[in-house]
């Protein structure tokens, strides 16, 4: 089996140092960047299969950073947050990210979350090619591609997951917390915000109809007959 790459972009040489030297005892090949540019440079060079992406970076931040390997190449991101900046994490999420993790972190859980990320983008790939058609959307599992009548849109692999979920159950209310355990594999309820923020690129990228908002509830995928 090919090793898999992860991309570490951090400035803080020491938090970097650490992050390596856990994710290759946790057997992975590790690259590293230390500012904006570098980075996504290091990523079109050497495609990662993930990319672990401090927020506050010379250059231009990890947000900008995001959005151009996001506009490359979807790739699963986890971002690196201040504990306190509630604003970052939205904002990343927005632009990309996949999860997040705040400051200061044990590297045992960086290791999970990076196990988690990969654990549910190789479970969708063994998803079988039938295609998922629902009124004029379209979903190709096999290559990963959506398109709502007849327009092709660039999801993120978690956007691309929680579409998948939502679509295999359509018309039906999804609770936040469901959704968090299906598809991020978050067990204990927390983080609804994340789900939020996904929901809402979804309905930047396919239109502002396909998901319906069960206030208090959860969310329902709507199609079109």
């Amino acid at each position: 089996m090919r090793e898999r790459r992860i991309l570490v972009v951090e400035d803080e040489r020491t938090i970097a140092d650490s992050i390596a030297a856990r994710l290759r005892a946790e057997g992975f090949a590790v690259g590293h960047a230390g500012d904006g540019p570098s980075a996504v440079e290091a990523a079109r060079r050497e495609p990662p299969d993930l990319v672990v992406l401090d927020v506050m970076l010379p250059g231009f931040d990890g947000l900008e950073v995001c959005r151009r390997i996001q506009a490359d190449r979807p790739v699963p991101v986890l971002m690196l947050t201040a504990r306190d900046d509630e604003n970052d994490m939205l904002v990343g999420l927005a632009v990309g990210a996949d999860d997040y993790i705040t400051k200061p972190f044990s590297m045992r859980e960086l290791a999970a979350r990076v196990h988690a990320l990969l654990r549910r983008v190789e479970r969708s790939q063994a998803i079988g090619p039938q295609p998922i058609r629902l009124g004029d959307l379209e979903i190709n599992q096999a290559e990963r591609r959506v398109s709502r009548a007849g327009v092709e849109a660039h999801l993120t692999p978690t956007e691309f997951d929680l579409l998948v979920h939502l679509a295999g159950r359509p018309r039906t209310v999804l609770p936040r917390e469901r959704l968090l355990a299906e598809v991020w594999g978050w067990g204990d309820g927390a983080g609804t915000r994340t789900v939020d923020s996904h929901v809402k690129a979804l309905r930047r990228k396919l239109g502002a109809d396909l998901i319906r908002t069960v206030h208090g509830v959860g969310y329902a995928l709507e199609v079109r007959p």
